[in-house]
């Protein structure tokens, strides 16, 4: 039996379902959530389904399904799977690892004193501690929380007015670092992700991720396969993320690591112990990889992968932006003119209508509007003739209604 640690995460009950309830039988090991309340009657009719309380009776709950393995696709519930491999003599990440995969202060602090990448760090745990920590850190910076991901909370501080301002709305728990500038990039975003997978034996690459230009101050916008770079910069990525890998003792599962590429070379934005959000739609198509079932296997001990082969196409995911202020949305219109496009293969509403949208500066993906073209430059004009036919209707908290066509930031 394979254990899946499941919130809300990299893939859903029915993907982890498909790419491995032919192999195992499955459990679902739930935290109390309104999220995992609303999923629960579906992953019950997948496997069994075990509640999570957070405290020491988690053990023996699990014990007593005897797994042979527990993974998790879940940034949120690292943590918890740890302690329970840990506790099970089970595959996992170790308990020290998996600290410094959540917790970025210290993720950066193992980095620096293993020689990888060295940023400029302060911990902010409440209002009065900015000073002190824009004094250390200067502008420009970028907060975000210790612990946390989908760029929630996270913001660009550029100068003493914002960090004022700023001060004023964040929560504790924060981490101010130096900006790590990335080069000039157009029409591509100035970083890129490594999709790796990690054995006590090995670390596989399976691909560098190209990315879109992000919406203000870090939404991200989409992913591409294959990033459009030279091959030894490529190289130079990968054994930039290879060094950080080992430096952090990552030698299980699926990890997914952030590098911005500045003009004195690549540079360590941070390095996530689990799947990538959307990754493994985009593996599968470009590369045949389902890395869902892979890093279910690897928790069940099996290293079952062989080297990847490059796509001979270019393969892209393209999400849209949901707007920061709080809103509902109305409609979608254009789809089917936009699924007619040549070079797009596929669309999928991820925001349906008259769903809230809560705003804020977490990247909220509207769809998936996905596709593949002979080379980069075919994507760009397949996603521009897409784009041009599609159009958000949002009404705000105030009733008033607006029209908003999805950003193209690689034309600004």
């Amino acid at each position: 039996m394979l254990a899946i640690a499941y919130e809300r995460g990299a893939a859903s009950g029915a993907e982890v379902a498909t790419a491995l309830a032919a192999d195992t039988p499955l459990a679902f090991l739930l935290p109390a959530s309104d999220y995992t309340e609303w999923v629960k009657p579906v992953l019950e009719e997948l496997g069994t389904v075990v509640p999570l309380t957070g405290g020491d009776e988690d053990i023996d709950r699990v014990k007593a399904l005897s797994p042979d393995g527990i993974m998790t696709y879940s940034e949120s519930m690292l943590r918890d799977t740890s302690r329970l491999t840990t506790a099970l003599g089970l595959p996992g990440h170790r308990l020290e690892t998996t600290h410094m995969l959540t917790d970025k202060l210290a993720q950066r602090r193992r980095l620096s004193e293993a020689g990888v990448d060295s940023v400029r760090q302060h911990v902010i745990d409440k209002p009065s501690d900015w000073p002190e920590a824009t004094k250390a850190i200067g502008f420009p910076a970028i907060v975000k929380p210790l612990y946390g991901g989908g760029s929630r909370d996270t913001y660009h501080v550029p100068d003493t007015e914002t960090a004022q301002r700023l001060a004023k709305t964040l929560p504790g728990g924060m981490v101010l670092e130096e900006f790590i500038q990335g080069r000039p990039s157009l029409p591509y975003g100035d970083y890129v992700s490594v999709e790796s997978l990690c054995s006590p034996d090995a670390i596989t690459h399976v691909a560098v991720t190209g990315k879109f230009p992000q919406m203000p101050p870090f939404r991200e916008l989409g992913h591409i396969w294959p990033a459009d770079l030279p091959s030894d910069e490529t190289a130079g990525v990968c054994e930039l993320v290879t060094r950080a890998l080992n430096a952090l003792g990552v030698d299980f599962g699926v990890a997914h690591t952030e590098v911005k590429l500045t003009a004195d070379g690549p540079r360590i934005i941070e390095v996530n112990g689990r799947l990538g959000g959307y990754i493994n739609e985009l593996s599968r198509r470009a590369a045949g990889l389902d890395l869902v079932r892979i890093g279910g296997l690897l928790a069940l001990g099996e290293h079952a992968w062989s080297e990847p082969v490059d796509p001979i196409r270019v393969h892209f995911q393209y999400w849209g932006a949901g707007p920061t202020d709080p809103c509902e949305l109305v409609a979608t219109h254009g789809v089917k003119a936009a699924r007619r496009v040549k070079g797009i293969t596929g669309y999928r509403p991820l925001i349906r209508a008259g769903q809230r949208l809560d705003g804020g500066v977490m990247t909220t993906q509207m769809h998936l509007l996905c596709g593949d073209t002979e080379d980069h430059v075919a994507m760009f004009a397949a996603l521009d003739e897409a784009i041009a036919h599609l159009t958000y209707e949002f009404r705000f908290d105030d009733g008033e209604t607006a029209l908003q066509a999805p950003p193209s930031t690689w034309r600004t």
